[in-house]
């Protein structure tokens, strides 16, 4: 009689594991890999100025478009129209897009969060005013409205990071709100209404906390995308100025020698890919683990 309690407690341990054993098997690559990605990606913006062998503004007309050399060469990468250290630039490339990615998505994700709860939460005119807010703001092509905010205010790095702040928080309100709509019906928010706290506190201690989850990989995909948006404007030539390299800036100095210098295009372009994949996929594993009907059934991956 034990035997077959024994086996049968078995048996039903074998149909249903649990939802940890279920999702980590399926997750792990594309966690370790996207993590492994944006890993090498903030420690390469980190340390750039100790990676890389050249200044990366160094001009040496005497060794203009030399190809790769291979490790152990002067030029790893080779070297651009101007003699320039491929290598070099696509390090301290790296340290902008970082910055970049890093600034939008922590500002805007301030902005869009602490709106959208106001908005869901208090409803009214507060709701109104915010969601036409966002309908006005949304209707301006997003490439057009940062090469137009950076036509205005001129090229800089902080003019580009306020360009592409200006849709960029938009995705967090309006995600925030609709759950600040879901979770200032339930028990907890009541509860702490009638214990007689403010809408501030409220808002503060129990609708923010429970919107982080979304709220990060929201911001996964937006730094991605800021990546992109980037390397978009500075390939435009309304981006940072041209003394500071970035991959964008060097895709276009490419352009009139994509036929005759392969490596000046293909680096920065496989930068840019790599890291956008990365950081996708590390979003990605985030979203399904963070996602509450995947802890409750296991699917959605």
């Amino acid at each position: 009689m034990v035997f077959m309690q024994s086996l049968t407690l078995e048996s039903a341990t074998e149909k249903s594991p649990g939802w940890l054993a279920r999702i980590v098997p399926r997750l792990h690559a594309k966690a370790f890999s996207g993590g492994l990605i944006v890993l090498t990606f903030i420690l390469v913006g980190i340390f750039g100025p100790l990676l890389a062998p050249h200044d990366p503004n160094k001009q040496e007309l005497t060794a203009m478009l030399k190809p790769p050399q291979g490790i152990g060469s002067p030029h790893l990468l080779g070297t651009d129209n101007l003699g320039r250290d491929i290598f070099s630039r696509i390090i301290h490339g790296a340290r902008v897009s970082l910055l970049v990615a890093f600034a939008v998505v922590f500002v805007s994700g301030f902005i869009g969060i602490g709106l959208g709860a106001i908005s869901g939460y208090l409803g009214g005119k507060a709701d109104f005013i915010i969601q036409k807010s966002v309908e006005v703001v949304w209707a301006f092509p997003p490439l057009l409205l940062g090469i137009t905010i950076m036509a205005f205010l001129g090229q800089g790095l902080f003019n580009l990071i306020l360009a592409l702040l200006a849709q960029r928080w938009i995705p967090y309100c309006r995600v925030v709100r609709s759950q600040s709509l879901s979770l200032r019906e339930r028990d907890f928010v009541t509860a702490a209404r009638c214990l007689g706290a403010t809408k501030i506190q409220i808002i503060a201690r129990h609708i923010l906390p429970n919107l982080i989850q979304t709220s990060l990989v929201i911001g996964t995909f937006a730094m991605a995308s800021a990546i992109i948006s980037e390397a978009s404007l500075s390939f435009l030539g309304v981006g940072v100025p041209p003394e500071i390299p970035t991959w964008g800036t060097m895709l276009a100095d490419a352009r009139i020698y994509i036929s005759t210098a392969w490596w000046l295009p293909l680096f920065p372009g496989l930068c840019i890919f790599i890291t956008v994949l990365g950081i996708n996929l590390l979003g990605d594993a985030l979203r399904d683990i963070l996602d509450p009907r995947l802890k409750r059934t296991g699917s959605g991956i």
